[in-house]
């Protein structure tokens, strides 16, 4: 039976006890099951495997009503209680607001981790159903076993990039024990991330075809080229500053991975852009649309969720329109972004991609016509697709932050702190017919816009006087399916290496804004504690329409906060190492 993967509810005993949302539609209960009995039969066996993608988190309000990019200078958690602002945003990493992050990703990684051995190990002893043939038997469980071990995969990346190289469970552990009681050595770098590219390079061949896994009956199932994409993303972390020297990466690796997805992958992803959209919508609808039903060949790796209603972005929308205020985005952020000709509003920026600062304000470059008076005016389409300002209209009504008007009511704890609220990822369909629309809203892990910056990078720090042309033409793919209307070519600021690398970090910093690439992106970087310690800036709007600037929250970060510390718990059962300054 062709299934789609749309997360509801289930609960899986003995094997694991999943508290997540999740499985394939239209499947059959199955509570309580037994190890035996799990593999007893093939189509429990595989609903057990398929639950495996209800590990794939979902970045929207994930850490206590708070986004991942909120523990970055990107934005401010409106909600006084959101699990950032009362953890990250502070410096207090074991604080149970931020757990969900912190602390729950180790144990729920490692569950998947085991959920994965568990099927490797036992699929192949299930045995074959009476009404299918050999042929599509093995090709099923050929399916399970490369889904499995690319999970297995992706799930020790996730660790690593948190707690940095932890130990590598291959092996089924015993639920009812010390996990890791017989793993405390923790591996070095380069074998923790030989293992996983490993996989990565092996676990494709078994899996749907592209055509297969993009049906509607299928949707949200791996094909190779998820693995290929998530290669991509390893291979260029690995070869940044922070990972080089102990990976063994190169900036040609990473490169040559890049180019060999395009060539290999690119005739079925491209970046999203439908006749009769504004640039606008297209980016916008780049993360809304889904491969199934709004033709988006843009998203490669994903986590497919139901549709959802008002109570899905009620924590994010604006308090005039009877939201919570949520996720607000920062004055640093809406700095980022260039003019529409694609010039530099802004003289100088920093390798975090932000503009250098003197004091609130970074030096104008005149010749861009930017002026803080008319700052959201002639930018990059991207940033209105994104920020909802002072004046965006937004479900027919107008945004207004001046001091006690709608959407910044006095004495409303969860008006906005930086003076914006968010519109990318918040579907605005949801908010017709008094709030009684509904939207997919899937959350998208890798797309192909990250494919081309991930080789726009690579080419950078291999050579940039050798690859400035292809560099140029990579960035304008992006920056073009935006609206920009220069190219980077032309840009007589960009005339070095390290003028285009904080370009290409700032790009990358506004094309992915909220889609938790920000916090990876700094620490790899090597520049997480200039991003990240730095204060959050806002603005003021007066009633006569002036705009100042101001600080709207102070940050801390230190060096021992590029990783996360080990789950206390697990430190003392275990007496594994933790990270340094933990």
């Amino acid at each position: 039976m062709k299934k789609s993967i749309i997360f509801a509810s289930m609960a899986l005993a003995s094997a694991l006890v999943l508290t997540s949302c999740g499985d394939f539609l239209d499947k059959e209960p199955s509570n309580e099951l037994t190890k035996e009995k799990t593999f007893s039969g093939w189509r429990n066996a595989q609903q057990f495997h398929w639950d495996t993608y209800n590990f794939l988190l979902h970045g929207a309000l994930r850490i206590g009503n708070s986004w991942l990019d909120a523990a970055t200078d990107l934005s401010e958690c409106a909600i006084p209680t959101g699990g950032t602002r009362t953890t990250f945003n502070i410096g207090n990493y074991y604080g149970g607001g931020g757990a969900a992050e912190l602390t729950s990703v180790w144990e729920s990684r490692y569950r998947g981790v085991r959920k994965c051995n568990m099927t490797l190990q036992q699929i192949d002893s299930v045995a074959k159903p009476t009404d299918e043939t050999e042929e599509l038997f093995a090709a099923e469980k050929a399916q399970v076993k490369s889904e499995a071990r690319f999970f297995r995969a992706y799930f020790h990346w996730e660790l690593f990039l948190r707690y940095g190289p932890v130990p590598i469970i291959t092996e089924v552990l015993d639920p009812n024990g010390d996990l890791l009681s017989n793993y405390t050595t923790r591996p070095s770098t380069r074998e923790y991330i030989n293992f996983i590219l490993s996989e990565l390079n092996e676990c494709g061949n078994g899996m749907l075809s592209y055509e297969e896994s993009t049906e509607s009956s299928r949707a949200g199932r791996l094909n190779p080229a998820v693995p290929a994409a998530l290669k991509c993303r390893v291979l260029l972390y690995m070869a940044s500053p922070r990972y080089a020297s102990e990976s063994g990466v190169t900036w040609q690796q990473a490169a040559d991975a890049a180019q060999a997805f395009i060539d290999t992958y690119g005739g079925n992803y491209s970046l999203y852009s439908k006749a009769g959209n504004t640039n606008e919508q297209n980016y916008y609808y780049a993360l809304i649309r889904t491969p199934y039903t709004g033709e988006n060949t843009e998203t490669i790796f994903y986590r497919n969720d139901p549709t959802i209603g008002w109570s899905g972005i009620q924590n994010d929308t604006p308090i005039g329109e009877g939201g919570n205020g949520g996720n607000c985005p920062s004055q640093n952020l809406v700095d980022m972004y260039d003019m529409i000709d694609g010039s530099a509003p802004f003289t100088s920026y920093d390798v975090t991609g932000a503009p250098v600062y003197n004091g609130l304000n970074p030096t104008v470059n005149a010749e861009s016509g930017y002026s803080d008076a008319t700052m959201w005016s002639n930018r990059d389409p991207r940033l209105a697709a994104t920020v909802l300002y002072h004046g965006s209209v937004w479900n027919n009504r107008t945004i207004d932050v001046i001091a006690g008007h709608a959407d910044n009511m006095t004495g409303n704890a969860n008006a906005t702190p930086t003076g914006y609220y968010m519109r990318k990822y918040i579907p605005e369909t949801i908010l017709a017919s008094n709030h009684g629309g509904t939207a997919h809203r899937l959350w998208t892990i890798i797309r192909y816009a990250e494919i081309l910056l991930n080789y726009a990078e690579a080419l950078n720090e291999v050579s940039f006087e050798s690859n400035r042309a292809k560099i140029c033409s990579l960035l304008d793919q992006v920056r073009h399916r935006a609206g920009i209307t220069g190219s980077v070519a032309d840009r007589a600021d960009l005339n070095s290496q390290s003028a285009m690398r904080n370009f290409i970090h700032k790009e990358r910093t506004i094309e992915f804004a909220f889609e938790e690439h920000r916090p990876w992106d700094v620490r790899r970087w090597n520049c997480a504690k200039e991003a990240l310690s730095r204060p959050i800036y806002g603005i003021n709007v007066a009633s006569n329409g002036t705009i100042t600037r101001k600080v709207a929250q102070q940050r801390v970060f230190e060096d021992r906060m590029y990783l996360y510390p080990i789950p206390e718990g697990e430190v003392w059962k275990t007496n594994i190492e933790n990270n340094a300054g933990w």
